[in-house]
């Protein structure tokens, strides 16, 4: 089959405007410098706990949170290796949406005799997201202002022509909500998606836990747990050590304390971008008023969505993975995808020629074969864990802790009884089959959106299998 040429290639800017653009960006987070927040003190010696939470990011926050809502008297300690909301957490594009299951079409694939029941409790998540938000002052400025997922190619569109969910655009209407020249249709869902500001969540999530009583220690990365034969559970970092009735694991992408999960996620670097703030004149031209979050069909998708300053941020493409499993800073500075996507954000905006692009950044994702969270128990139900997210962890990570909560109490809930949580992925190859697999699977997908999305041979059984992997 005859190789199209993307509408990024097409319309290519010349390289001496991506080169302008990225001039002045710097390699820093823009969201973890637009947060306001507060040091917390390092573990040092001994002391004891009801319940220890592994990780400062939204997972390990809400569920420190969540379980002094659920018993004020209970001692809780959070332990965070680095600061709150150093990774992913603070480096995602603050897309928060009601799916668990990382959309319907995956979700029914995998549970469709429950699909109804988990698209239903994503909305309850969701909602009682917001709900916390206000009635605890959080400012995360959340807008539920919904997203577009945009097309830009023929079959694309067709794609569109086929989905139920959202407001359907033509061409004239998705131009006239935000004025891409590339953009040829649209579906706008606006009841079941927000936005936030990824680093003022993470840091709000931890002031609103402190000033609840729980103990959150910051640059006290954990080396190992024990047993839980005494009833407790030893959890031990570099200089201390807590004695914990319970422990809540929300490691996430980085090696998992616990050996059965060591296969179960593989760390992608996403790339983002962010402009510096649009004037009025320049928001004239792009529209936009609407302010929704953005997405477009392809397999090697694009996400841009505004600021409250009206700075555009614009990241996804590339997912890079590097073998052996490995998360280091080093990583997060590739030229290569940085240019990339300056590249393809001109041609997607191209009335900002000349918009300077402030931050330029790069996280690590938990990536699972099932494309969504998978939860445990371990240690005689003592220790609780949820990873995998796959880039959908805003809200999800909400859910999760309540499902580490209901499990750690012994309680049977609607979300304990379901098989999505029940159920755990297909791990990963080892090396050197992981990067062998990874780097076909990236190919394929390459070549599906260089032919009208025509998925190959290798891309049909992986759907077969329900192994699942993207940008």
């Amino acid at each position: 089959m005859k190789r199209h040429s993307t509408v990024f290639e097409r319309q290519a800017p010349p390289d001496a405007l991506v080169t302008e653009a990225l001039r002045s960006a710097e390699r820093r987070v823009f969201w973890l410098d637009d947060a306001p927040g507060v040091d917390h003190p390092q573990l040092t010696g001994s002391i004891d706990a009801d319940l220890t939470v592994v990780g400062g990011g939204y997972c390990g926050l809400w569920t420190a949170l969540l379980a002094k809502r659920r018993d004020p008297a209970a001692r809780i300690v959070l332990l965070e290796a680095e600061s709150i909301g150093w990774a992913a957490s603070g480096r995602n594009g603050g897309f928060a949406e009601a799916s668990l299951t990382h959309g319907a079409e995956n979700g029914r694939s995998r549970w469709p005799d429950e699909y109804d029941t988990i698209e239903q409790l994503g909305i309850d998540n969701l909602d009682a997201l917001e709900r916390d938000v206000t009635e605890l002052g959080m400012d995360v400025q959340l807008e539920r202002t919904g997203v577009l997922s945009v097309a830009y190619e023929p079959h694309q569109v067709q794609w569109l022509e086929e989905g139920s969910y959202g407001e359907w655009l033509d061409e004239g209407a998705v131009q006239a909500e935000i004025a891409s020249p590339i953009f040829r249709a649209g579906r706008w869902a606006k009841d079941d998606r927000a936005l936030v500001h990824p680093g003022r969540l993470a840091r709000e999530l931890a002031r609103v836990a402190a000033d609840l009583g729980v103990e959150i220690f910051e640059r006290s990365a954990v080396t190992g747990l024990g047993s839980a034969r005494t009833g407790r559970v030893d959890v031990r970092t570099t200089y201390g050590l807590v004695r914990s009735r319970k422990v809540a694991l929300a490691t996430n992408v980085f090696r998992p304390l616990l050996r059965r999960s060591r296969l179960s996620t593989v760390p992608v670097y996403d790339y983002v971008l962010m402009t510096e703030p649009l004037s009025a004149a320049q928001m004239s031209t792009i529209g936009w008023q609407h302010r929704q979050g953005v997405s477009d069909l392809a397999n090697q998708f694009h996400y841009s969505r505004l600021t409250a300053d009206n700075r555009i941020l614009y990241g996804g493409y590339d997912a890079i993975y590097h073998a052996g499993r490995r998360v280091r800073p080093e990583y997060e500075d590739r030229d290569e995808s940085y240019r990339r996507l300056a590249s393809h954000l001109l041609t997607t905006y191209p009335q900002l020629e000349g918009v300077g692009i402030s931050h330029r950044w790069a996280g690590a994702i938990d990536t699972s074969t099932q494309f969504c969270a998978f939860h445990g128990l371990a240690r005689r139900g003592r220790v609780a864990y949820a990873a995998g997210f796959t880039g959908l962890g805003v809200a999800a990570t909400r859910f999760a802790a309540e499902v580490m909560l209901d499990r750690l109490d012994g309680k049977t809930t609607p979300r304990t009884r379901l098989g999505m949580v029940r159920k755990k992925p297909l791990p990963f190859p080892p090396e050197p089959f992981a990067k062998l697999g990874i780097e076909a699977t990236k190919w394929s997908l390459d070549r599906a959106d260089h032919r009208e999305g025509r998925r190959n041979l290798m891309l049909r059984t992986l759907d077969r299998l329900g192994l699942g992997f993207d940008s």
